[in-house]
Order: structure tokens, then sequence, then C-alpha cells
């Protein structure tokens, strides 16, 4: 499965934009409970701003609070990225460590923004366990565990490490292109012969490949039509040799 993962999403990345590990950083605060296109459309301006922590540190409340107000839960997010700056100036010279112990430690930084963090500025391994990964292999079967922190091991004892930031990567934009939450496009998976949950979605492919979303969608329904050409083989040859056994 995760071989098929890399084919189906060889270009997968993360998909918030950013330049330095701060941006990244901030980017990642502001993504929860909301989406990355939202937060792309509000870090440009928010970025061209606070340069450093020590903006961030110093930062007019009101002025911050109007800037990110349409990520949602504002009020929050800059409390956390105000602490965020605060604390990289006393404690880390301004800038992002470079480690989970460190980074955890900040305001705002749980397990999973670290290991963005880690992953896409640091080069550092890391699963990160948003609510698609969570979902999507919960329902492939390679966990039960419902826990971040929980699934999070539990996926790293089946994958190589050097996978982990780019198995992140291939599994949310599974997640977010064909395996959605209410009604996964399981007709047009390319994973759908690996799938114990094949069947959770519709399975007829005239009606899965509509809910096949993002700009890979001809290629993603592709290899999901070459799949079901090797299944309609592999039947047609068992056919065969059982009726060829009979005679």
């Amino acid at each position: 499965m995760t071989r098929a993962l890399q084919e189906g999403y060889p270009d997968a990345h993360c998909e918030l934009d950013f330049g330095t590990a701060l941006d990244l950083t901030v980017a990642v605060i502001l993504s929860a409970q909301c989406t990355d296109k939202r937060v792309n459309e509000v870090t440009p301006a928010l970025f061209a701003r606070y340069r450093t922590a020590a903006d961030y540190a110093g930062a007019n409340r009101v002025e911050l609070e109007e800037m990110i107000r349409p990520t949602g839960f504002y009020r929050n997010k800059a409390t956390s990225i105000m602490g965020l700056g605060s604390a990289l100036v006393e404690k880390h010279g301004g800038e992002v460590p470079g480690t989970l112990e460190e980074l955890v430690r900040l305001p705002g930084i749980g397990r999973k923004t670290a290991n963005v963090v880690l992953g896409e500025a640091f080069d550092v391994p890391g699963i990160t366990v948003d609510t698609h990964f969570g979902r999507l292999v919960r329902r492939w079967g390679w966990t039960e565990e419902t826990d971040p922190v929980k699934v999070e091991h539990a996926i790293g004892e089946l994958v190589p490490r050097k996978d982990w930031t780019m198995l992140s990567h291939w599994t949310i934009f599974h997640g977010r292109r064909v395996c959605h939450a209410r009604k996964p496009a399981c007709g047009a998976c390319f994973l759908a012969p690996d799938c114990p949950s094949f069947g959770d979605g519709p399975t007829d492919p005239a009606v899965a490949e509509k809910l096949v979303k993002g700009e890979e969608a001809p290629h993603l329904l592709a290899l999901a039509e070459q799949v079901r050409a090797k299944k309609t083989t592999k039947k047609a040859k068992k056919k065969d040799n059982t009726v060829g056994a009979a005679k």
C-alpha cells in the first residue's frame, strides 16, 4: 500500500506555503480547524508584516488577531503565536529549535505541529497524525488506536523511519482527494484490492470517479483503472483454470 501511495502521489508535499522554519511553525498553528488553502490566503501579508520571532512577541494583539481572523479561533491562535515569539526570543535566540523535545515545550506546539516542522524545515523524519492520517490508517486496518500519539508510534513500527514524513504526505493527499470521511471514492481507488474497508463508499466506478478531487484526478483514475483491469484479468484466468481442471 505504501508503494501504491508513492506511485499515486509522487509530488506529495506539505500544502502550507512558507519560507522559513518560523513561517512554517506559525502556518501550522493557524491550520488548526482550518484548511491549508485558507491559511495560504492569510500568510503572505502576515509573513511580510512579522518577519522574526521578536516581531510576533511584540505584535499589536488587535492587529494580529485581525490579520488571522479568517482562519478561525483567532484569539487563541494569536495568544499561541505571540507566546511562541516570546519563548523563541527568551530561550532559543529567536530561532525555531530542531528537536521534538524542545518544540513541544513551546506555546501552541503539539507533537503534530512539531513533526511537521521537523520534517519540512529540518529534514528529520516524523509522522504527522492529523485528522486525515488517523482516519485512513484506521480505515486501512493498520491500527485501531485513536490517540494521536499511540497512532504515531503504532505506524512508526510498521514503516521504515526514512519514509515517515513522506508517508504522512501520501496519506494526507489520499484523504483529501480520494478517501473522504463521509463518502470515500472506493470504486475509483487504486488501493481498493488491499483495503479492508472497501465498500464504505460507492463501488461503482462511474459514481466514485465523480468524488475524486484535485489536479491529480486524471492520474489517480488511470491507476484505479489499471487496478480494475488487473483484477478482471486475474478473475478470467482463474475461471479458465477452473474450467480446464473440470474438463
